[in-house]
């Protein structure tokens, strides 16, 4: 039997949910994600397992997200499942690499893949990050301004400011 476990837990910027197998993390859904965005990728892409409250993976997410948003933890170290295309999947591992506190323009991950004129591609697989926080797509930014953000610009540039204060 495939199990997929779900959690859900309070934060200093709102309510957090996270979801993991038994032995990777696949899903965060920040405070203003939807419901309905959450049961479809869950449907899509999970649609055979039995679901579970709790989970040692989501208990050690809960740990380390709660630390980073108190300004206690500054590099995750979680097992990660991460989903898309090869493209997307690329994009999101390089945006991985991004160090607390330092930002990088969309152009720049395009860059640093090997595809200098897929700017709007990268930012498109930062739209599909299921990982937010720990794969740190709010570290993406655009070349003349903020850039987008699933959680919303607000908490995107909260957590700019958290990581701007400890860095």
């Amino acid at each position: 039997m495939k199990k997929l476990f779900f959690n859900s837990f309070d934060t200093p910027v709102g309510f957090v949910r996270t979801v993991a197998t038994d032995n990777r993390l696949v899903l965060i859904a920040l405070p203003a994600e939807s419901e309905k965005r959450v049961e479809t990728i869950l449907n899509t892409m999970f649609k055979d397992h039995v679901r579970f409250a709790g989970g040692p993976v989501n208990r050690e997410a809960q740990k380390q997200i709660t630390a980073y948003l108190e300004g206690r933890l500054f590099k995750f170290d979680l097992p990660l499942q991460i989903n898309g295309t090869v493209f997307q999947k690329k994009a999101l591992e390089e945006v991985a690499r991004i160090p607390y506190g330092r930002t990088r323009t969309y152009g720049d991950i395009a860059r640093a893949i090997g595809s200098p004129k897929a700017a709007r591609a990268v930012g498109g697989a930062n739209a599909k990050n299921n990982l937010p926080l720990v794969i740190p797509c709010h570290r993406v930014v655009a070349a003349n301004g903020l850039g987008g953000y699933g959680g919303g610009p607000v908490l995107k540039k909260k957590l700019l400011k958290l990581e701007e204060r400890r860095s």
